[in-house]
């Protein structure tokens, strides 16, 4: 049996971010996406200007009440940039109505980076997102979004000791996994991602090589990676190690070429190897 992911997402015409991401990465893991779009533009968001916006929210209430007609199940739902509280409340009713016995709800809760929120955001799409995460039990944000979700202040220096109490913090609203991603590594200069499983009280790191470009739309390949490797029956810190090994992997082909940064990354390139094992894994208990 084919397994199901309800993935609610924009949909952008020209750059991959997204639904651009999320289908054919999902797909070449085998499992069928069933987009529920947030909203539709020309280009995504991240250094494009001029970009057309057609927002979906009347029509997401329409197509989830006539997934309710038809049944519709799903293994996974899968929840990434909102543009409203209102969104929020449709997201959340969703979950409500279509969870099911083994599931999961995964939320990134795109909010902010670097320590600024994004533009779109204010203090109620922190607080309805507080509130999302709740109904989770699978989310992935950055630092910047983990400190807002457990009420702290972002600071640049922050210890491994504290982020791994703000992900306690945080795994008490609700989730049983939290992902952190884009987390420091002080000593070596790389990034990481860490990862608890709430219900062994276990973290795990992966550390990777930091590359000198920024790409729009590796979170969401990162998570897109990650929850086809847990749909697909794979360890925790092993879904993390893939997910990123895949991210660093698209991130450096497209590095050699001489192409826009922000047309995203060539994902089309290296999605093959997402149907081969791993051969090594880099994962460390912290």
């Amino acid at each position: 049996m084919i397994r199901r992911v309800a993935a609610i997402h924009d949909l952008s015409g020209f750059g991959k971010a997204s639904l651009t991401i999320v289908i054919p990465t999902l797909s070449s893991m085998g499992i069928q996406v069933c987009p529920l779009p947030t909203a539709i533009l020309s280009t995504h968001t991240g250094g494009f200007i001029g970009f057309s916006f057609l927002d979906l929210t009347d029509e997401m209430e329409r197509i989830v009440a006539h997934w309710k007609t038809v049944g519709a199940r799903f293994e996974a739902i899968y929840s990434g940039f909102l543009g409203s509280p209102r969104q929020v409340d449709i997201v959340s009713r969703f979950i409500d109505d279509f969870r099911g016995e083994g599931q999961l709800v995964v939320v990134d809760p795109v909010l902010a980076d670097d320590g600024q929120l994004y533009q779109t955001m204010g203090p109620e799409m922190v607080e309805g997102m507080g509130r999302l995460v709740a109904k989770a039990n699978v989310v992935t944000p950055n630092l910047t979004e983990l400190a807002l979700l457990v009420g702290e202040a972002y600071r640049e220096e922050v210890s491994l000791d504290e982020i791994k109490r703000w992900m306690r913090e945080l795994s008490t609203k609700g989730p049983n996994y939290i992902v952190v991603t884009s987390v420091p590594v002080r000593e070596t200069g790389q990034s990481s991602v860490i990862g608890l499983d709430a219900q062994s009280n276990r973290f795990w790191r992966v550390k990777n090589e930091k590359v000198p470009v920024s790409y729009p739309g590796t979170g969401d390949t990162f998570t897109s990676v990650f929850l086809g490797s847990m749909m697909r029956g794979e360890s925790f810190p092993t879904a993390l190690d893939r997910a990123v090994q895949f991210v660093s992997l698209a991130i450096r082909w497209s590095f050699g070429f001489d192409h826009e940064h922000r047309e995203g990354v060539a994902i089309e390139a290296v999605l093959h190897t997402l149907q081969q094992h791993n051969l090594s894994y880099t994962y460390e208990s912290v």
